[in-house]
C-alpha cells in the first residue's frame, strides 16, 4: 500500500460579513490536498485534470514511465490549475539534469523519491535528496513513511519510534509524511492515535510540518470509504496539526492481491460515490483553512475511552468553562493561529453521533464547516456531533 505528499497552493479569499451575527472566517491560504496514485499517464487530458480539480484536489501524484510523459502532464496540469509531484525514472538516474529540466515549470510542486523506505534506504535517500535540493531548494522532496503497524523487517529498526527518529535525523526532507489506514471493517485500529502522537511530536521537535492520509479506496479488509470514516481521518489528522491532506488513492489501481475497488475514480474511469464524498469534504477543508493552516498545537487530549499512547483531557483553556462527552469519546485539540485560539473536538466514533456538553465565556464563537461563525452561547450547551465529525470554537487571543 502506498501514499504521498503535495505542495502548498495559495488562494486568496475575501472577507465577507453576513447578517444575524454570523461572519465569514478570513482565509488567506488553502490547505493542500494530494491525490496519490492519480490519473494514469494514458489518461492525461485536460478534461481529466479539470475533473480532478473539481473534486477539491490541489496536487497530483501520478507515476510516469519517462520524462517526456511527465513533461506533457505538467503542461496539462498547469492549464487545469493543478500542481504536480514529479515522478519518472530519470529523476533517479539523472537527478540534477531532470530537476534542472522541470524546476521552473509553474505546475511543479516537488519531487517523489520513494514510498515507505526501510532504515537501510536512508543513506541513499539522504544523498538523493541533497542532490535535488542543491539544484532546486524551492520545491520539496517527497518521502512517505510506514505506519506503526509495519513489521520490524519492513522498518529495519527495533521500534517505530526509532524508525521515525532516524528518518528525521538523517533524511533532509522539508516535511514528514506517513500513512496509516485506521478503519478495518467496522472498527478502528487501536494504535492509530499513537501513530499520530509519534509523528506530530517528531515533526514539532524537528521544526517541520507533517502531512497525513485518508483511505479513499476499498481493498482487502478496508471498506468502501463512508463520509464519516473520511471525516474522522481528515479531522483527527488536522486536530493533531497536519498541514496537508493526502488521499490513497484517487484512481482505483489494478491489483489481483489487494483487489482494490471503489476509489473516487474506477479502473474504467467512472466516478463513484467516493468521488462525491471527497469533493464535499474537500470543500469543508478549504473553508476551514483559516483554522488549521499554519496552526500551532498547544495540546491534544482525549475524552471517553482513552486510545493507546494518548493522554486524557485534564485541563481546558480559560474561555471554555466546561466540556463533557458521552459515548466512545473525542479528540480535543487546542490550537493557536494568528490572533485566534481554537478548541477542536472530533467525534472518534464513525458509526454513532456523540453528545457534547460545552459551556463557554461570552467571547467564544462557534465555527461552522462552511467558514461561518456565530456566538457559542447562542446555542444550548448540549450539542450533537455527527459520526466522525467536528465541532470548533474560537476566541481572540490578541492582547
Amino acid at each position: 500500500m502506498k501514499k504521498s505528499f503535495c505542495t502548498l497552493m495559495i488562494f486568496a479569499f475575501l472577507f465577507s460579513v453576513q447578517s444575524h451575527g454570523q461572519e465569514k472566517v478570513k482565509t488567506g491560504n488553502r490547505i493542500p490536498i494530494l491525490a496519490w496514485y492519480s490519473i494514469p499517464p494514458d489518461q492525461t487530458t485536460l478534461a481529466r485534470y479539470q475533473e480532478l480539480k473539481e473534486s477539491g484536489i490541489t496536487c497530483n501524484l501520478s507515476f510516469f514511465n519517462d520524462a517526456e510523459s511527465m513533461s506533457h502532464a505538467l503542461d496539462i496540469a498547469e492549464k487545469a490549475g493543478i500542481k504536480m509531484i514529479v515522478y519518472c525514472p530519470e529523476l533517479k538516474t539523472a537527478p540534477e539534469k531532470t530537476v534542472s529540466r522541470f524546476m521552473n515549470h509553474p505546475a511543479v510542486a516537488g519531487y517523489m523519491l520513494r514510498d515507505e523506505p526501510n532504515r537501510s534506504d536512508f543513506p541513499e535517500l539522504a544523498e538523493w535528496a541533497k542532490k535535488i535540493r542543491k539544484t532546486d531548494d524551492k520545491h520539496f522532496c517527497y518521502l512517505n513513511l510506514f505506519p506503526n503497524y509495519a513489521t520490524e523487517e519492513q522498518l529495519g529498526t527495533k521500534s517505530y519510534q526509532e524508525h521515525v527518529d532516524l528518518f528525521i535525523k538523517e533524511v533532509p526532507v522539508q516535511f514528514i509524511s506517513f500513512d496509516h489506514y485506521p478503519v478495518l471493517g467496522d472498527s478502528l485500529r487501536a494504535n492509530w492515535y499513537e501513530n499520530l502522537e509519534i509523528i506530530s511530536d517528531g515533526a514539532r521537535k524537528a521544526g517541520k510540518p507533517f502531512w497525513a492520509f485518508a483511505l479513499s479506496v476499498a481493498h482487502g479488509k478496508y471498506p468502501v470509504a463512508t463520509s464519516a470514516q473520511l471525516r474522522l481521518q481528515v479531522f483527527s489528522d488536522l486536530a493533531y496539526g497536519a498541514q496537508g491532506r493526502e488521499y490513497f488513492t484517487y484512481w482505483t489501481p489494478l491489483d489481483t492481491t489487494w483487489k482494490f475497488n471503489n476509489g473516487p475514480i474506477t479502473l474504467e474511469g467512472k466516478r463513484t460515490v467516493v468521488y462525491d464524498r471527497i469533493r464535499e469534504i474537500n470543500k469543508e477543508i478549504e473553508a476551514l483553512s483559516e483554522v488549521f493552516l499554519g496552526a500551532r498545537v498547544i495540546s491534544v487530549s482525549h475524552t471517553g475511552i482513552i486510545p493507546q499512547g494518548t493522554r486524557p483531557l485534564t485541563e481546558l483553556p480559560k474561555p471554555v468553562r466546561s466540556l463533557k462527552t458521552e459515548g466512545t469519546g473525542a479528540v480535543v485539540s487546542h490550537l493557536e493561529n494568528g490572533k485566534n485560539s481554537y478548541l477542536v473536538i472530533v467525534n472518534r466514533d464513525f458509526k454513532n453521533s456523540m453528545t457534547l456538553f460545552i459551556e463557554c465565556d461570552n467571547n467564544v464563537r462557534k465555527v461552522f464547516k462552511d467558514g461561518l461563525s456565530a456566538p457559542a452561547n447562542a446555542y444550548q450547551a448540549r450539542v450533537e456531533v455527527d459520526p466522525g465529525d467536528i465541532a470548533i470554537y474560537r476566541w481572540n487571543t490578541e492582547k
